[in-house]
């Protein structure tokens, strides 16, 4: 594969010789960076009780005391790749009860809307080797409100808003702490740390500022016979003028060091449980886990070795700043025991590296930001990558290991139910791995992968390969070709869209690289046929090419919870289930079509993959079916309800259950198959065999746009019919995207009675109002950016076979004709309208906030929000769900770069093109 600096055109920065380092193993860039979870308390991996219930077995306030067994968390913090060691922040105001060591939050029973983190941090800036990070916590003067938090929220009901950390009063007067973290590196294993505490309010403050440095505790689970031999160690080495140092030995690999600057006290314990504070059993050793926390807090001298020696330390330094004034600690972290290079590790090489790392991070930047960005937009683009490259995350979780603790075996009869993911015993998970948060859902969900993977390829699309490769591998996928959905249920059903991702980061590469990495798609292709099979097995229930999935990701956008058992009895004919699946076959198709370029026995999976991509939409449009999937009288695709009697009816609900169909679309060049006769015929002649079949689905067949093909489930009338529906401003169309179900509903609810019972769907713009499928999510009208952006590349995909010709109003009524290019512009610049600011210079994600939207220290500081209010734009669920919602950058830098003509000339994927369009300019 060419190098960055080979490609026409391409900005070569250091950043990117530092990638092309990475991707080619020359230089272990990536070794260390932000892998460190924001949340591990009340997470499945830790819980180990009878019921799994996992929040209340470990709650946030044994997290403090209590070792982890599967991985560690902390405030900005970092860890190498394995996560060994791990260094994060700690603070401590002089009032609170306990340190503030990690992020304080709701667990899913606290909240009146579910689980929510209650502080207030952001991801100002990284690159994709982690060469540079900068990092923002606001840290309250006052006693940090923890009761209140949890009893005020438990008390609101689902009606009213979420009680936030700004509701309590803490941060008025600005009285509050900005600590901005940045680390920057000298060489893959030398970190240079800088944390610079501003205060904001109008009086002096205390501040006491703790980096912290830690083993990971892995000797006390019985995973190594001779303990003491292989337990790493901290201990106090003195050090020059001017510093401290602490020697870090780790049997395995060596000696490493952390230096300190200035004369801080070194405080150390072990990364051990404190038993009699949380079970009233006694301690192994009378240094635990807390005890830096009792030592400051509490005044407890005892609480921490006076040996100066432990697995776990921390640079106490005692601040007090005067009004607006700002201090700055420096930390340098030698991971790799090769010392600093000139001696002296605070001297002028410190400032200078730190500057240069962050000027190289504003020259990647500025070479993959469209020029026509104003400085707003590239301020949203950035954050949106950097949240996305902070949300990498070292999972570790050996289900063997963790079911075999729990008296789980496949060998050994079981006694009591078995616990969650109990099938899942081959699992080994122990990688980076992008989350979607790493507070609210510290664990990755497949689906979600496929959408990070699309924004993230715009800084690092090695990375990007590699978290598509890991879902398939035989540590991940299940035997019998299920990819895992969570940590709470990795049976659970994903939409699948692991194949769309894998042919779009292909097609990325080779437009960018005028290369390709054929062994890597066809691999990819041969495990998405097992995939591909298990859908066709387990969720075609008749036979008959239509699907159900139950969740799917749709939470509660419908009348029922789709992933139990219905209340009427029978079974859901999903919608967007079958559309996911028509959609699943056309990615296919396209995968074998580009192997078979070179390798010509792919030739027969291509028309395997047709003949079921018509068969599916076939199933969904059938003419004459009064219970099928579409209804004509509505123009829309709904859910079909199927009794044990026998009696079937559509649930009518609009909602993006029937958009998704519209979403299962592909372009095809004319001339696809011209090397291959026998194929051409083949399709030919069963097409031309079926007429059927084609009835009222789109004719194969009928070219396009420069003698384009095209695989859709819509008819041309059709396609107008729900775009009228999707673009009109009473139901789908937002000014802020495209709402998850329509607004009609405000005004006409649906309804269904089953035995008395009413099961109801109303148009929420914002939270649920119903615990049933969870609580903590809601579809049922807010703005979801990944849905969002199939929608937009759909869009694409029919414009590139219509052409200009093809003319809709939007909005519905306005009487502006666009091209299908224009919408899916609009489209995106609604939602990118989300985080910019508008004509009165307020961001509609901040909503109401005053703060956000006026203090000139917050305005600028972003969060990426799981999903958004269907009207007003405002952020809503959780505050860092950056993973798909980091798919904004990808919408803003498709229109950016991109021209429609050259789209329609040249049949390029717009959004897979758009980077090297861009690089070319």
């Amino acid at each position: 594969m060419p190098e960055a600096g080979d490609r026409p055109g391409a900005a070569r920065t250091a950043e990117h010789v530092r990638l092309d380092e990475a991707r080619e193993r020359a230089v272990a860039w990536k070794a260390w960076g932000p892998y460190l979870s924001e949340r591990q308390w009340g997470t499945v991996r830790e819980d180990y009780s009878e019921s799994g219930d996992s929040w209340n077995y470990f709650p946030h306030d044994q997290a403090r005391s209590r070792a982890y067994r599967w991985g560690e968390d902390g405030l900005a913090g970092i860890s190498d790749e394995r996560q060994r060691l791990c260094f994060a922040l700690a603070l401590w105001n002089g009032r609170d009860p306990i340190l503030k060591e990690r992020l304080f939050g709701l667990t899913n029973n606290e909240g009146n809307h579910g689980e929510d983190v209650k502080e207030y941090y952001f991801y100002l800036d990284s690159t994709p080797t982690h060469s540079y990070m900068k990092y923002l916590y606001k840290y309250p003067q006052a006693v940090f409100p923890y009761t209140d938090l949890v009893e005020t929220n438990r008390r609101r009901g689902r009606h009213e808003m979420e009680y936030e950390l700004l509701d309590t009063g803490v941060f008025n007067e600005s009285r509050y702490f900005d600590v901005f973290v940045e680390y920057a590196k000298a060489s893959p294993g030398q970190i240079l740390v800088q944390v610079t505490a501003c205060n904001r309010g109008p009086d002096p403050a205390e501040l006491h500022v703790l980096p912290t440095l830690w083993w990971r505790n892995r000797w006390s689970w019985g995973d190594r016979p001779d303990e003491a031999a292989h337990r790493p160690s901290l201990r106090d080495a003195g050090g020059a003028s001017g510093r401290r140092t602490v020697a870090v030995n780790d049997p395995e690999e060596g000696e490493k060091a952390l230096h300190c600057d200035g004369d801080p006290d070194l405080l150390f314990t072990e990364n051990e449980t404190n038993s009699e504070r949380l079970f009233g059993v006694p301690n192994r050793t009378p240094y635990v886990k807390d005890g830096i926390d009792a030592c400051v807090v509490q005044g407890r001298g005892d609480a921490v070795n006076p040996e100066k020696t432990g697995t776990k330390m921390a640079a106490h330094y005692r601040l007090t700043l005067g009004p607006g004034e700002s201090r700055t600690i420096r930390l340098r972290l030698d991971a790799d025991g090769q010392g600093a290079g000139d001696g002296d590790v605070f001297g002028p090489a410190f400032a200078d590296v730190m500057e240069t790392r962050r000027r190289e991070a504003d020259a990647f930047y500025a070479a993959i930001t469209p020029a026509s960005f104003s400085a707003d937009a590239a301020l949203v683009f950035r954050q949106a990558l950097a949240g996305m490259l902070w949300g990498k995350q070292f999972y570790d979780y050996d289900l063997t290991t963790w079911l075999e603790e729990r008296g789980a075996s496949p060998f050994r009869a079981m006694h009591r139910a078995p616990p969650r993911n109990f099938h899942w015993h081959h699992m080994d998970n122990a990688d980076i791995i992008s989350m979607p948060d790493k507070w609210e859902y510290p664990w990755y969900a497949a689906w979600d992968l496929a959408f990070h993977v699309v924004a993230l390829t715009l800084v690092d699309p090695d990375f990007g390969k590699h978290q598509l490769d890991l879902m398939l591998r035989e540590r991940y996928l299940h035997p019998n070709g299920q990819i895992p959905a969570y940590e709470w249920n990795f049976g659970d059903v994903n939409p699948p869209v692991h194949a769309w991702a894998s042919i779009f980061t292909y097609r990325h590469l080779k437009t960018r690289d005028h290369a390709h990495d054929l062994v890597w798609l066809e691999q990819i292709f041969q495990k998405l046929l097992l995939n591909f099979t298990w859908w066709l097995n387990r969720k075609d229930r008749e036979g008959k090419n239509v699907f159900e999935g139950g969740f799917l990701g749709l939470d509660n956008i419908g009348v029922f919870d789709r992933s139990a058992p219905l209340p009427t009895g029978g079974h859901l004919e999903q919608a967007d289930g079958t559309a996911w699946m028509g959609l699943f076959s056309l990615n296919m198709l396209e995968i074998a079509a580009e192997l078979m370029k070179e390798k010509p026995v792919y030739a027969d999976m291509t028309m395997k993959f047709a003949e079921h991509f018509l068969w599916i939409a076939s199933a969904m449009t059938r003419v004459g079916d009064d219970t099928g999937l579409w209804d004509e009288e509505d123009g829309f695709f709904y859910d079909v309800l199927r009794r044990p009697d026998g009696r079937s009816e559509r649930l009518k609900v609009r909602s993006l259950v029937g958009l998704l169909p519209f979403c299962a679309v592909c372009v095809f060049d004319g001339d696809l198959l011209a090397g291959f006769p026998h194929l051409a015929r083949h399709f030919r002649d069963f097409v031309t065999d079926r007429p059927d079949m084609v009835a009222a689905m789109h004719d194969p067949r009928r070219p396009g746009c420069n003698g384009r093909r095209m695989g859709a489930i819509l008819t041309e009338q059709r396609l107008r019919r729900v775009l009228a529906r999707m673009l009109d401003e009473g139901e789908f169309l937002s000014p802020y995207g495209i709402r998850s179900i329509s607004r009609v509903h405000a005004e006409h609810p649906y309804v269904f009675t089953v035995d008395g019972r009413e099961f109801r769907v109303d148009y929420l713009p914002a939270e649920s109002d119903t615990g049933m499928f969870g609580g903590n999510s809601n579809w049922r009208g807010p703005i979801w950016m990944p849905v969002n952006a199939l929608i937009v590349r759909a869009l694409l995909q029919y414009y590139m076979y219509y052409g200009d010709d093809f003319t809709v109003e939007c909005p519905t009524g306005s009487g502006r004709r666009m091209t299908l290019y224009q919408v899916a512009e609009e489209i995106s610049r609604r939602l990118a309208g989300i985080f910019l600011r508008d004509e009165q210079g307020r961001r509609p994600v901040f909503g109401g906030s005053e703060t956000f939207q006026h203090d000139p220290h917050w305005q600028d500081c972003l969060l990426f929000y799981e999903y958004f209010h269907g009207d007003n734009g405002a952020g809503i669920g959780a505050s860092h769900q950056t993973g798909w919602t980091g798919v904004v950058a990808r919408l803003m830098h498709v229109f950016a770069t991109t021209n429609p003509q050259e789209i329609l000339e040249s049949g390029t994927e717009p959004y897979a093109a758009s980077l090297a369009r861009h690089e070319r300019m």
